[in-house]
C-alpha cells in the first residue's frame, strides 16, 4: 500500500445546535476549544490523522458560510482541498463531490471519511485501526465502517449488525455487515448491548475511490451524472460556479440512505478507542475529567459550591460561583446564557429557535 495514496476527508459543515449557547449556526461546535485544551475539535481531528495521511492529502468540506474559519484554523491546508458547499444537502452530495474531485487527479486514492466534532481518546489504537483498515480497502472494493464498541445502551447512536461468525481472510478484525440500525429506543439499545454484535455507529467510513464513486453510478445515478459532469472543471477557476450551481440540485440525502443501506460489500471493523461524537452536553460531562462531586468545569476561576452532576462551560467570564445546582448544565458564550437541566437537555434545540 502506498501510504502517498491515502486521503482524508473532514466533513465540517454541521450546525452543533445542541451545543447552544456555545455553539451557533454562526460559529458551530467543530470551530471551538470545545475541550479547553486550547485547540478546537476541527483542529484536534487534523491532528489525530498525522499518522495516517500527510496534511497534503487532507480535504475540508464544509459550507461556504465557514471558509474563513477552517482558513484561520487549519492554514496548512491547501486551499484547493478546501470544498465550499453553497447549501446543506446532508453527506451523500458533500462525499460525492470530493471522492470525483480526488479521483480527478488520483485515481488510486484510498479515502477515510470522518466527522469533524468527534473524540478520540486513545490515539495510538485509532490510528493503527485507520490504517489496518485501509491496507483492507486499498486494493479491494470494499466499503469498511468503523464500529465502536457499546459500552452502554446509547439511544443517541445509530448502530451496526456485523456477522461475527467468519472474519475477512485477509484482515481477521473486519467482519461483513448485516444491516444498519436506527437510533433505538431504550429497550431496544439494551438487547443490543447484550448481544455483542452491535457496535454503535461512528460515522467514520473508509474504501478506495473508485469502489466509492462505482457505488454511486450503482445506487445513486442522477447525483453520480452531476459531479461525473463536473470532470472538466475540477482544479479550475469556474469549478466554485459550477458547484454553486449544481450542488443545490443535489438529493438532501446522508451517506447511510445513499448507500450503506444498499451496497453489498459493506463491512465493519469493531473498534474500541474512547471515542464520542460528543452530540450533546452529557456526551462533552460523560468525556471530561470530574471533580470529586462529579462536576466538569471549563472556563477560568470556576467555583462550586454545594453542587454536584454539573457542566459548567463559561470561558468568556472573570469569575463564576455555582451553589446548590445538581445536574445542571450553565453554558455561557457572547451574552448568551443557558441554565437547565441535563435530563432536559434534548430540548436546548427548541430553546434556541426562540
Amino acid at each position: 500500500m502506498n501510504s502517498n495514496n491515502n486521503h482524508v476527508v473532514i466533513m465540517a459543515g454541521g450546525v452543533g445546535s445542541r451545543f447552544w449557547p456555545m455553539s451557533t449556526t454562526d460559529f458551530p461546535k467543530q470551530f471551538i476549544d470545545v475541550l479547553g485544551c486550547g485547540k478546537t475539535l476541527l483542529q484536534l481531528t487534523v491532528e489525530r490523522f498525522r499518522d495516517v495521511c500527510g496534511v497534503e492529502n487532507m480535504w475540508i468540506v464544509t459550507s461556504a458560510a465557514y471558509a474563513e474559519l477552517v482558513k484561520g484554523q487549519l492554514p496548512d491546508i491547501n486551499p484547493e482541498h478546501i470544498l465550499l458547499e453553497p447549501c446543506r444537502r446532508n453527506t451523500a452530495p458533500c462525499i460525492a463531490y470530493v471522492s470525483w474531485k480526488i479521483k480527478a487527479k488520483n485515481p488510486k486514492a484510498n479515502i477515510v471519511v470522518t466527522p469533524s466534532d468527534h473524540i478520540v481518546m486513545d490515539l495510538r489504537e485509532f490510528v493503527r485501526v485507520v490504517n489496518s483498515a485501509l491496507k483492507f480497502t486499498a486494493d479491494s472494493d470494499a466499503i469498511v465502517t468503523l464500529g465502536m464498541q457499546a459500552t452502554r445502551p446509547e439511544t443517541g447512536y445509530g448502530y451496526i449488525e456485523g456477522d461475527l461468525s467468519m472474519a475477512c481472510p485477509s484482515n481477521k478484525e473486519i467482519y461483513r455487515v448485516d444491516a444498519f440500525k436506527e437510533k433505538p429506543d431504550l429497550e431496544t439499545a439494551k438487547r443490543y448491548l447484550q448481544r455483542k454484535n452491535y457496535f454503535w455507529n461512528a460515522g467514520i467510513f473508509i474504501w478506495n475511490v473508485s469502489t466509492i464513486v462505482n457505488a454511486f453510478r450503482v445506487y445513486q445515478p442522477t447525483m453520480s451524472n452531476i459531479f461525473e459532469g463536473l470532470l472538466p472543471y475540477y482544479y479550475t477557476e469556474v469549478e466554485q460556479e459550477k458547484i454553486d450551481k449544481l450542488f443545490p440540485t443535489c438529493e438532501n440525502i446522508s451517506i447511510d440512505y445513499a448507500i450503506m443501506e444498499k451496497a453489498e460489500e459493506i463491512y465493519v471493523f469493531p473498534a474500541s478507542f474512547g471515542w464520542s461524537d460528543l452530540g450533546t452536553w452529557g456526551s462533552l460531562h460523560d468525556n471530561l475529567h470530574k471533580d470529586a462531586h462529579n462536576n466538569v468545569c471549563i472556563g477560568e476561576n470556576i467555583h462550586l459550591h454545594e453542587s454536584r452532576n454539573c457542566i459548567v462551560h463559561t470561558t468568556e467570564e472573570k469569575k463564576v460561583v455555582v451553589q446548590g445546582l445538581d445536574g445542571y448544565i450553565v453554558a455561557e458564550k457572547n451574552d448568551r446564557l443557558l441554565i437547565c437541566r441535563l435530563s432536559e437537555e434534548q430540548r436546548i434545540k427548541e430553546f434556541a429557535a426562540e
